[in-house]
């Protein structure tokens, strides 16, 4: 098994997450003992909220680039982010290293083969830009997003909530009653765009089936490791 590099701590919650689903998936397929090799990069969160928050998306590309490298450098044979809102400077990551990328969008949208027309929640910037919806578009799926406030509410929990290892009920039946509003929409399905909005809700909160995409990504990268 190839050992798989994870650019983590945005947040960290969400990277043990990664952690603990990769070596789930790891001895679900190999049995036994079996855990997956892996070297997980942590970065420091703080730095990288301000930089979105600011726009300044090339130097968040540089920190994540150097971040894969160093994975690289220390053995790693394929790199998983471990988030989905910085795979917007996924290209500046994928330019830097010559082991395989495993893009969380590309390993969503193939598992989406019954259905076209899909809601996404997210970070604001998810959401709200183009570099996730482009992409998925790329795979024959149009993503419908929330409307206000609703993106606000959604936005607000993950960073004043879920990053800090804080899970509301309250915030579980807003997010209910969000993706309520997204099937009435049209939407069959609604990807969970952020890595810790798992936290927060399960497939028994929504009446369409529900798109781990972390699940998904680290399923993806197990079974990359494994070919």
């Amino acid at each position: 098994m190839r050992t798989i590099g994870l650019i983590g701590g945005m947040s960290w919650e969400s990277s043990a997450e990664y952690y603990r689903l990769l070596n789930e998936e790891t001895r679900r397929r190999l049995g036994g003992h079996h855990c997956a090799p892996s070297l997980l990069l942590t970065v420091d969160f703080a730095e990288i909220e301000e930089l979105q928050r600011t726009g300044q998306w090339e130097r968040s590309g540089e920190l994540l680039a150097e971040a894969a490298r160093k994975l690289e450098g220390a053995g790693a044979e394929l790199v998983l982010l471990c988030t989905n809102t910085m795979h917007k400077v996924a290209d500046a990551i994928t330019d830097a290293i010559k082991v395989p990328f495993v893009h969380i969008v590309d390993a969503t949208a193939r598992r989406l083969t019954d259905h076209r027309k899909v809601g996404l929640l997210g970070t604001r910037f998810t959401m709200e830009q183009d570099f996730y919806r482009d992409r998925m578009r790329e795979h024959g799926i149009e993503l419908v997003v929330p409307d206000e406030p609703d993106r606000t509410l959604v936005h607000d929990v993950i960073y004043q909530e879920l990053t800090r290892n804080r899970v509301e009920p309250a915030s579980r039946a807003a997010y209910r009653d969000v993706m309520a509003r997204l099937v009435e929409r049209g939407a069959e399905a609604v990807i969970l765009g952020c890595t810790e909005i798992t936290l927060l809700v399960d497939q028994s909160d929504c009446t369409v089936p529900l798109v781990d995409s972390t699940r998904i990504h680290v399923e993806t990268g197990v079974e990359l490791a494994l070919a």
